[in-house]
Order: structure tokens, then sequence, then C-alpha cells
């Protein structure tokens, strides 16, 4: 175990937010008090999830939540990010469970920050035609507005999205995740709706009084394959696709060229809404990704099924460890990577907070989450040491969970979840965290 005693992390400032982070399908359960969505339709399907299971009841969160704000006062976190269930608001009394919610975590000292979409997009929705309308970025202000009116005396940070380049590229491009679209490019109007939603959202928070909003998109470094031209222009495609589509918008008003005139409707006037000045941006980051060119058959990686008729292929990046889900374990990319987005948007940057990292791993001594964790919040106070204005750290995850297709095959908990009894164990990890934030004066 690596210890903060003789090898403490280095001091972050004063008032930096430390947290962890949940969302709503993978840990609520109580899926009959809810409308259904997306998720359900997907999971009811076989095989779609590797383990057949489904979130119905997960961690049971929805009944459990008590307990686990418990939990996350005993761990010492400043700030605790969950997600709101669009489904769950659109049932009858589904915004009093977040009531509790918030209630029960105002009163342990923690900080709530909800994100108001993690995926989980009502049927009702869906049906009349998803992120693929342009008509569902309304109605997701819509329901934005209905939700800080609710809770809004009590939170002040706010989060629109959860990685949008996720949610069209496994959910409408590939159809590995929820609603299982195989859409490949024609997938582009998701993309586009789901930032409009974000920017229209932004006004509604704001009509409201909110003065503390972020967006939390996934991001990491793109190594090319090798510097042959191919690979090269192949890894630079893929950058523009998983980073700069869902960065640049948001931050300077404009598409990566040659993408805004793929995009439906107004697309100039839609982006002066898309960039709705925000107060932070938020960085999912897990790994860089190797990039090459397209080798011409269909393949498998990291369990999806990448078309032979993508103009780019991701190749395995050599030379590091890789947790249980195989992803390759480098926090020197989390620096370059936020170094990177220092260097490219200068003062277009809000300052930075990172709202996911983690890993997967098995077992309650998790001697290897500490190392990653580790690793990577030193990789962060590199970043910090260059410049880059970073004000908070959220750990995916609390607890072990419903882990999209792949079920309850993957643990990312700090905490160990038994999904026969629900029983809750803090593993070592949970106790290396808890004093990192005390020796942080957290």
């Amino acid at each position: 175990m690596a210890n903060t005693a003789t090898n403490p992390i280095p001091q972050f400032p004063a008032g930096f937010l430390w947290g962890v982070s949940t969302s709503a399908h993978q840990i609520e359960g109580a899926a009959d008090k809810r409308d259904p969505s997306v998720w359900d339709a997907f999971t009811a399907e076989p095989g779609h999830i590797k383990d057949s299971s489904t979130a119905a009841v997960a961690c049971d969160h929805y009944h459990r939540y008590p307990e686990d704000v418990a939990l996350l006062r005993d761990l010492g976190v400043d700030a605790y990010r969950f997600s709101i269930s669009w489904p769950r608001v659109n049932s009858p009394g589904g915004l009093d469970f977040y009531d509790r919610l918030v209630d029960e975590l105002t009163a342990a000292g923690i900080r709530p920050v909800p994100t108001l979409f993690h995926w989980d997009l009502p049927v009702s929705v869906e049906e009349a035609g998803g992120w693929l309308n342009r008509d569902t970025a309304e109605r997701f202000a819509e329901y934005a507005a209905v939700v800080v009116d609710r809770l809004g005396d009590r939170i002040s940070k706010w989060i629109t999205l959860n990685e949008p380049a996720e949610h069209t590229l496994l959910g409408h491009a590939l159809g590995a995740h929820a609603p299982g679209k195989k859409l490949l490019f024609d997938s582009l109007p998701v993309a586009h709706h789901q930032l409009l939603g974000h920017g229209l959202a932004v006004r509604a928070l704001r009509a409201a009084g909110v003065t503390d909003i972020g967006i939390a998109n996934s991001h990491g470094p793109t190594w090319p394959a090798s510097q042959e031209p191919e690979d090269l222009e192949a890894a630079a495609f893929y950058d523009i696709l998983l980073n700069r589509l869902f960065a640049d918008p948001v931050l300077t008003g404009q598409y990566p060229d040659g993408l805004g005139e793929l995009m439906p409707g107004d697309v100039e006037a839609d982006l002066k809404v898309i960039s709705e000045p925000i107060d932070w941006y938020g960085i999912n980051y897990y790994a860089p990704t190797r990039v090459g060119a397209p080798q011409g058959s269909e393949i498998e990686f990291g369990g999806l099924t990448m078309p032979a008729e993508l103009p780019f292929s991701v190749r395995e990046i050599e030379g590091y460890p890789v947790t249980d889900f195989g992803w390759p374990v480098v926090p020197e990319a989390l620096t370059e990577l936020l170094v990177d987005f220092h260097q490219r948007y200068g003062d277009r940057l809000p300052p930075v907070v990172i709202t996911e990292n983690g890993c997967s791993y098995e077992g309650l001594d998790d001697q290897d989450r500490i190392t990653y964790l580790d690793g990577h919040l030193r990789a962060l106070h590199r970043a910090l040491d260059q410049g880059v204005d970073v004000r908070g750290y959220f750990v995916w995850s609390l607890l072990d969970n419903f882990e999209w297709a792949e079920g309850y095959a993957r643990r990312f908990g700090l905490v160990h979840v038994d999904f026969d009894t629900l029983n809750r164990t803090p593993k070592a990890s949970y106790g290396w965290l808890r004093d990192v934030i005390q020796t942080q004066g957290g």
C-alpha cells in the first residue's frame, strides 16, 4: 500500500474539492418506482448484457441511501456526484427521493453535485425520436427546470450531461449501449442535440439563479500507432471525434473544421446556445487510446465490434499494466491531457474538475486500485504545477455497481457490494482515500 505518512500525496490548494461519483441507473434500483428508461429496454433484449443481468435492483441505493451517505461521511469527502434519473422524475413522486437524498447529504455536511443526464433517457422520449430528434434538447431543458425548481434551494453545483461522446458512439453509432442503434456517422445529430440540450439546460439553470454549472465530458490523449502518415491521419480524426467534437463547441462556439456542416438545423444559431458560458469544465479520464489506419476488416477491441468501414482502428497500448477491465494504466497521460487542454483553449478553458477517474479491480484488499489512484493524483498535481487550474477530483466510484453492458462483472467501487445480500464492505482503497483526504485537510 502507498503510505501517505512516508510518501504523501503532494498538497493540493486550499478549497480543492474531494469527492466520489455514481450514476442513478447503476446504483438506485427500485425500477418499479420510476418510468422505464432506454437501458431497461436494452437489458431486456437477450445478448446485450454479458452476464444477462439488469439494474432493476442494482445496489438498491433508493432504499439504502442513508447507509451510503454514512459511508460518504466516514470517507470524509467534500462532495458527492450522483445523477438524477429523468425516468424517475417523470414518475409520480419521483423527485421525492432526491429531496430525501439531498437532505441526508446536507445534514452530513456533504455537497450534492447532481448530473442531470447520465444516459438513462425515458423510453417515452426515445419513442418520440430520442436524441436524434431536436425536440429532445428542448424537453431536456424543461426537465432541468423542473429539477432545479425543486432542489435548487439546497444545491448550488450542477452538471448538465455525462459523457455525450460515449453515449453517441456506444449507444448510437456502434450499438453496444442503449438504445442500441448502429448508425455509425449517421449518429452525428445525437452529438449535436445533446450539446444543444446542454446549452439550453445551462440557460434554464441560470434562469433559476444557478452560478456554478459544468459538463462532464470524457477525454483522453490519442496516441498514433506509428509516425506513418496514414496512422497520424487516422489518430487525428479519432481525436477530433472523441475529444474536440464535444469540447470545441462548448468552449469556443465552433465545431472542428468540416463537422459543423454535417450537423442538423441552424448550426450557427445553435452554437450560440451550446457555448453558453459555464463555470467549470468536467473531465472524465481513464486512459489514452492508441489509434492507427483502418485495417480493412471488422475487429474486436475492448469488447466492442469495430466495423471495417470506420476510418481508423483502435490498437492495444503495450508496455503498461492493465486493470481487470483490460484498460492500460497510464497516469502520465492525465497530465498530458490537461496540459494540452490548457495550451489549446487558453483563457477559454474555465477551471477544470476531474469528474471521474477510477479503475476496475477485484478483491477487498485492492492494492492495485490504491496504486492507480495514487499515481493519478500525482499526475494531476503535476498538471497543477504546469499551470492548469484544477479545482476538484471525483473518484469513480463509491460502490461496485451495474457496469452497463458488462453487467456486474466489473468492480469500480471503493466499497464492495455483495449483489446477493447487498451488504457493503469498504475496501482497502476506501481507507487509503480517507487518509489522503484527511492529510489534505479535507
